[in-house]
């Protein structure tokens, strides 16, 4: 009389039935969370430094104006000239009434022009102007 042994007919394989689920998960996850540069910068600056600085908390809001140390003014991803600025904010100011506009310009930048750009903004009914530097360390 021999015995045999008997084995349970188990599988030793990592079930894999809920995987896609778990990929879809993660996936929309970092589609959520992600946020892409909507910019991008064509004109070289360096923000002059301040002792103080506020951080605005809803980004969403805030409309980038950029100034070059080359003079040379940036909205959105394309350069425009000094009488465009009215225009193209003012276009913004109607879709958007909460607009905040954020100058970046060069620590070099003559005041006479950021002046001419506050003057523009004005005539855009764009009244709140965030100034842009880096702090002082």
């Amino acid at each position: 009389m021999t015995f045999e042994k008997r084995r349970a007919k188990t599988k030793q394989e990592i079930p894999t039935t809920s995987m896609p689920d778990i990929v879809f998960m993660l996936l929309m996850f970092f589609m959520c969370v992600t946020t892409m540069r909507e910019v991008d910068v064509l004109v070289q600056f360096k923000l002059p430094e301040a002792k103080a600085i506020e951080k605005i908390e809803n980004k969403r809001l805030v409309s980038y104006i950029w100034v070059g140390k080359d003079k040379r003014i940036q909205i959105n991803d394309s350069l425009i000239d000094l009488g465009k600025v009215e225009e193209i904010m003012y276009g913004k100011k109607k879709t958007l009434p909460e607009l905040i506009v954020s100058l970046r310009s060069d620590q070099n930048v003559d005041m006479g022009l950021i002046t001419d750009i506050q003057q523009a903004l004005r005539k855009a009914y764009c009244l709140r102007i965030n100034y842009s530097a880096m702090i002082k360390v």
